[in-house]
């Protein structure tokens, strides 16, 4: 285990114990969650060696990289149908076409939606598996970790992050590599779960978006926002991702009670998305629409 020391955002080194979480998705060992009393950034310490995070990830129900059938995976894969389009539109308001990169691109149905509408799609993916699937049933060109630090600065008009920034071992290596490959008038996409959100403070330490150690990180508005200042980037605009509300409920019933109660998921999926929008936006994810300072 890899104790940090000091705040990831603002290196303040007086850092408080905040709750304890455990790994309900895999392997049942208890993480502990520290807060920065600066700042307030929330995050899993100590957390794995990054030769070992590896190991988190496999299983064949991590769906972001998996293909295998069940129901739960049936419902993740509809929706994330559904939000290809809503992701497409979004982007277009802001870029018509041009060159997207997209970081953590799992099995690339997001590279591939917009390479058939003629973008110049690229992807990195440190998981083999999901890479090697995007390349060979796409003919994507999507490239492993260390690739990135080998692309052309200031040539990506748009780079997207889909609920990745929170898996990244080192935060700020990712952020200056971000800044060097977006264009001056780039588009950052950024989106990440909220644990301000009501989901998260009904299920608590139950609540899946906590996901640890695979989320090293606990984002809220504020403090993604404190990041990106950090690297000369402006949050313009926030957009809710209301079908995460539900797919989370869905996750954080089965950690609290054994079994998957829908009725449950839906309902309390409604009831935070009708508090987000009644207490400032707090969604159970958001995603963050961010360009250079000028």
């Amino acid at each position: 285990m890899k104790n940090i020391i000091c705040c990831p955002i603002c290196n303040n080194e007086h850092l408080n114990p905040e709750m304890d979480v455990a790994d309900h998705f895999l392997t049942k060992e208890v993480f502990h969650l520290t807060k920065c009393t600066q700042c307030g950034f929330l995050f899993t310490n100590p957390r794995p060696n990054s030769k070992n995070l590896s190991t988190y990830y496999q299983s064949d129900d991590y769906l972001s990289h998996s293909k295998k059938k069940s129901l739960t995976g049936s419902i993740y894969n509809f929706v994330k149908e559904y939000s290809l389009a809503k992701k497409f539109q979004l982007i277009s308001r802001y870029h018509s076409r041009g060159k997207l990169l997209d970081i953590g691109s799992a099995t690339g149905e997001f590279l591939q939606y917009f390479k058939k509408k003629n973008w110049d799609a690229t992807g990195i993916e440190p998981a083999e598996a999901p890479r090697q699937y995007s390349i060979h049933t796409y003919g994507l060109n999507v490239f492993p970790e260390e690739k990135i630090d080998q692309l052309a600065a200031d040539q990506f008009d748009v780079v997207t992050l889909w609920h990745v920034l929170e898996h990244v071992p080192d935060l700020n290596q990712r952020m200056e590599q971000i800044s060097k490959l977006l264009a001056p008038e780039g588009l950052l996409v950024i989106a990440l779960p909220n644990y301000l959100s009501w989901d998260a403070q009904h299920y608590g330490n139950f609540w899946a978006g906590y996901d640890v150690p695979r989320h090293l990180y606990h984002f809220t508005p504020a403090t993604i926002s404190q990041l990106l200042s950090k690297y000369q980037f402006e949050i313009f605009k926030t957009e809710p991702l209301k079908f995460d509300a539900f797919y989370v409920s869905l996750l954080s019933e089965k950690y609290r009670t054994g079994k998957s109660d829908f009725l449950a998921a839906f309902r309390n999926g409604l009831k935070s998305n009708k508090w987000a929008k009644q207490h400032g936006e707090n969604y159970s994810s958001l995603i963050y629409l961010a360009k250079k300072e000028k």
